[in-house]
């Protein structure tokens, strides 16, 4: 009987220990704790609203090679805006090693043309080529390329070449390079070019053009991939700026020395589309009277709209706090499609979206008979104003 008893304390010491060891399966671990990269240093932005959804050493100083083009290519086709001028080719632009898209001494092109060559097939002549023409040297180049990145908030950034190739004193972080994509992004030119496998180069002289494929091959592994910019060099390691968009948001992801970059890209995208929403405020519906003094009309009608989508975080959408901001009353003359107040929608003491208000139309002033004492006191005056 007692040889039982211990059978069964045993057993059920032996259930109890399962129990414990299947308890991560019952409570899963959230994506962000599970996920890892590669990378020595790693971001994930999303970039309407600059939020870090995922992160290793953001900050951290590194050589970041090729991705270097991002700002090479923005600061040329904002050149480009002004006047998009022919470049000739000099010995001095292709004295460059690494990369090449295979420029000559003399060919010509246009800056445009010059910046799909870098971006596309990263180009280090054409990275040269591009810095001299605009600025007369790589030197004065990268002064222009620091002022831009202290413009765009990067803080812990210093370029000294257009290319990217490796200096002690050329680096930046992986938050920075999130940053200047984002940035970077808003330029259409820019976008353009980044998000096409392919894209033709025309030079004018010689008259010809080149079909370049893009380096990135996220471009045509990922959906939803719009760019960015791939690079190496053996300081550097793997380096990548990538975005892709899905659903109304847009994600930029960057690595910098990561030996399994395209897998690193891939899982971060994937957690941060699972984890964000897109939250569209919709006020259409409102319509509250408000008080008016002093107009033909003692109230007017107050409506909303829908306003522009957010990205929330989708764990954040059931926090959301809705409030409306009226005055009690509001004094004529009253326009048509005039703010009277607006919706506010807040996490926590943080605004994140808001939507107008507007009269649904106008109440002009009140403008009364006058009595017959103020058309006599009026008559007076004008009188002696005259005489």
């Amino acid at each position: 009987m007692y040889g039982q008893v211990i059978k069964l304390i045993k057993k059920f010491i032996a259930f109890l220990t399962a129990a414990f060891l299947c308890l991560p399966a019952l409570y899963p671990v959230s994506a962000e704790e599970t996920l890892s990269v590669s990378a020595r240093a790693a971001v994930l932005m999303d970039a309407s609203t600059g939020r870090i959804l995922f992160s290793v050493n953001p900050d951290e100083k590194l050589a970041m090679a090729s991705t270097t083009k991002i700002m090479t290519a923005l600061l040329a086709l904002e050149e480009a805006e002004k006047e998009n001028k022919a470049v000739k080719i000099t010995r001095e632009m292709i004295q460059v090693e690494g990369s090449s898209m295979g420029l000559k001494e003399g060919n010509v092109l246009s800056l445009k043309d010059l910046t799909a060559g870098l971006l596309a097939v990263s180009g280090n002549d054409a990275a040269n080529s591009v810095a001299i023409a605009v600025s007369g040297s790589k030197e004065a180049f990268a002064d222009r390329m620091n002022q831009k990145a202290q413009e765009l908030g990067m803080e812990n950034t210093h370029f000294v070449t257009p290319s990217g190739l490796d200096d002690e004193e050329h680096y930046s972080t992986a938050r920075d390079m999130a940053i200047l994509a984002c940035h970077a992004l808003e330029n259409e030119e820019f976008a353009a070019i980044v998000s096409q496998p392919t894209i033709r180069v025309t030079y004018q002289s010689p008259d010809q053009s080149y079909v370049l494929t893009n380096h990135n091959k996220l471009l045509r592994m990922y959906e939803g991939c719009i760019g960015v910019k791939t690079g190496f060099t053996k300081k550097a390691g793997r380096c990548l700026v990538s975005a892709a968009e899905r659903d109304g948001v847009r994600l930029i992801a960057v690595t910098l020395n990561a030996p399994d970059d395209w897998n690193d890209h891939m899982a971060m995208f994937e957690y941060g589309f699972s984890q964000m929403s897109v939250f569209t405020p919709d006020e259409s519906a409102y319509r509250l009277p408000i008080a008016v003094v002093g107009g033909e009309a003692s109230s007017v009608s107050v409506r909303g709209e829908t306003g522009e989508a957010v990205n929330l975080l989708k764990k954040e959408e059931d926090s959301l706090i809705r409030k409306v901001e009226l005055p009690r009353f509001v004094y004529a003359g009253v326009e048509k499609g005039q703010i009277i107040g607006r919706v506010v929608y807040c996490l926590g003491e943080k605004e994140v979206a808001s939507v107008p208000l507007r009269a649904e139309n106008a109440v002009p002033y009140l403008h009364r008979e006058k009595t017959a004492w103020e058309k006599i006191q009026e008559w007076f005056t004008g009188f002696f104003i005259h005489k």
